[in-house]
């Protein structure tokens, strides 16, 4: 007899192999099974027929900013709800855990938007936008990624001149999420000197337009955009204070990358709990696929997998709320969760036979949209060059200017 999706989804426990529950706080499981049992009830139910369709599920962001996930880790003074790094990464893991597009949308709107906002912002800035966008009552997003400009942010070309007591922007973005629908976008742009800094662009802004990107074959349930801005002007007080050249996105994009190695266990357990189950239900030959050795091995890989997923995600956590997590560090993080939840997803779909292309699964979906998480916020190339840069010294990518720049500082910042 081949299993339904639901007697599936209700038949195996969360995933703890090797006991990790006694490595974290009452808080920190608190957090985890409030957000597990709210995707169980509310985002699990709906998020194929989302995917499916290609449409976002406005409907869940008022449940997601009242369990307090948005900015988790982030101080009650702005009405975030100040849990550690540990917990903000347990409730990011389940939300992915129940939709890899729902958890983009969170990377996007907390680990992009809001921290740039925290991390660079004045306290103006930060009391404006904040305690909303932790509500989900104010969408952001965050545009540095360009239509020639990923990998290597340094190169970007959108610009920023300063004119009639603030700034005109003209330029592109691409791959940005929740832009389509947002109140505030962080946007990167090149200042007359050369150097890079950051502006707050309301989403009514009349010289900002946006257009989603259709035809995606991943996170199909999550909208990226691409921005065009033409004579977008904003006020002084739009600039970011603390953005202050290259160097400051990376305190922004370690915040989110530190997020997405959390997705990518999150997707894993998913996959893995519903092919443990399928196993023990599925029937072939007259005994439960799971009897045999072949399917056995899969999910050992796969529990295996996980369990050192699970202690690389507690000690970054740590790591994280101690003041300890570097960039590096971080990359590693981030490339070793999603390349494991990539081969998670695979052997999951293998278990699951013909029923593992169906949506009703989930494990197809997962698999699709792991391929973006793999390439979002950094490469896995890019990644295990910032890893192997840490190792050993030196630095295989870079920026090589030429020997008689332009006078803009342009050349000067990349090398930075």
């Amino acid at each position: 007899m081949t299993s339904t999706p639901e007697r599936t989804r209700s038949a195996v426990r969360p995933v703890d192999f090797i006991g990790v529950d006694r490595l974290l706080s009452e808080e920190e499981r608190q957090v985890r099974d409030e957000v597990r049992e709210f995707v169980d009830r509310e985002v699990i139910p709906v998020a194929a027929d989302h995917w499916d369709r290609a449409e976002f599920p406005f409907d869940l962001l008022p449940g997601l900013g009242e369990l307090g996930l948005m900015g988790g880790s982030y101080a009650t003074d702005y009405g975030c709800a100040g849990w550690s790094n540990v917990a903000y990464g347990l409730a990011i893991a389940e939300l992915a855990r129940g939709s890899g597009s729902m958890s983009t949308f969170l990377h996007v709107q907390s680990g992009l938007a809001m921290a740039a906002i925290h991390e660079l912002g004045s306290e103006e800035q930060k009391q404006r936008w904040l305690p909303g966008m932790a509500k989900c009552e104010k969408i952001g997003c965050f545009g540095l990624t360009e239509p020639d400009a990923g990998s290597d942010p340094g190169s970007l070309d959108t610009t920023a001149v300063e004119k009639d007591g603030g700034y005109v922007l003209n330029g592109e973005k691409k791959w940005i999420g929740n832009a389509s629908f947002c109140d505030v976008a962080v946007i990167w742009a090149r200042m007359e000197d050369g150097k890079l800094s950051c502006f707050l662009i309301e989403g009514d802004n009349p010289g900002f337009h946006t257009e989603v990107l259709p035809r995606k074959a991943s996170q199909r349930a999550v909208w990226q955009t691409h921005i065009t801005m033409k004579g977008c002007h904003v006020p002084a007080d739009a600039r970011l204070p603390g953005a202050k050249g290259l160097g400051s996105t990376l305190t922004v994009l370690t915040h989110s990358r530190y997020g997405v190695g959390w997705d990518g266990l999150g997707q894993a357990m998913d996959c893995y709990e519903t092919a443990l189950a399928y196993t023990k239900e599925r029937t072939q030959f007259g005994s439960p696929i799971a009897s045999y050795q072949l399917v056995q091995q899969k999910l050992v890989t796969m529990v295996n997998e996980i369990s050192l997923s699970q202690l690389l995600s507690i000690h970054m956590g740590r790591l994280k709320d101690a003041g300890e997590l570097d960039p590096a560090t971080v990359s590693m993080f981030k490339m070793n969760n999603v390349a494991k939840a990539r081969t998670t997803a695979a052997l999951a779909r293998d278990v699951l036979g013909g029923n593992g292309i169906l949506l009703d699964y989930r494990v197809m979906e997962h698999m699709a949209d792991i391929e973006g998480v793999y390439t979002y916020e950094g490469t896995n190339d890019v990644n295990t060059l910032i890893v192997g840069q840490a190792i050993t010294g030196h630095r295989a990518f870079s920026y090589r200017p030429p020997k008689n720049p332009e006078p803009n500082g342009r050349a000067e910042e990349i090398a930075e």
